[in-house]
């Protein structure tokens, strides 16, 4: 029977292995938290919750490591986890639609915006409410593409689908947001 000491070596590999991940992991915390949070909070509106999925986001990456190839970037790679997340979150709480933004969007949206004029600050929230109000299809390329601004390849790796299918549907969402926006006043305001 050979002694503990035989094993040693392989031991050795796997602490520098998971000091390595360990290590990558916090790297990518530090540039891509702020993206991921911004991402998941524009779908659950609600700063407590998305503070919670983007820290079990970055749980989720750490265990799978070892199952990021490259395929895309970090950033792609860590967004299509927050995304399924997110949905798990929806899904386990039984949440169909989407709730309102309420008091914790007005918050949000100045926080993003400090400087900016009240008028601005309303543009947004019509432009936030107007998203909330497409069917979610819609909400996720725009939230991806137009918010986000990831490139064709990135969204369709996030969502799964296939580049022609997130053309066709960005196209399709930039209209029905033009609609939204124009059904309130018969104007439609340009906020991309």
């Amino acid at each position: 029977m050979k002694s503990d000491t035989s094993l040693f070596p392989f031991r050795l590999f796997l602490y520098k292995e998971a000091n390595i991940v360990n290590q990558q992991i916090e790297n990518y915390y530090h540039e891509h938290s702020d993206r991921v949070y911004r991402y998941i909070f524009l779908l659950v509106r609600n700063k407590e919750n998305a503070e919670d999925l983007t820290q079990e986001t970055f749980y989720k990456a750490h265990k799978g490591m070892s199952s990021f190839n490259g395929e895309a970037s970090p950033a792609t790679w860590l967004l299509k986890i927050a995304r399924n997340v997110t949905f798990d979150y929806f899904r386990k709480k039984r949440i169909i639609q989407f709730f309102s933004w309420g008091d914790e969007h007005d918050q949000e949206a100045s926080s993003i915006a400090p400087d900016a004029s009240a008028e601005k600050k309303e543009q947004i929230l019509e432009l936030y409410d107007a998203i909330n109000r497409l069917k979610k299809d819609y909400r996720d390329v725009i939230i991806l593409r137009k918010i986000q601004e990831f490139p064709i390849k990135d969204t369709a790796y996030i969502l799964g689908w296939t580049e022609a299918k997130v053309k066709t549907k960005s196209g399709r969402a930039m209209e029905a947001l033009k609609q939204e926006l124009a059904g309130k006043d018969g104007v439609i305001h340009e906020s991309f």
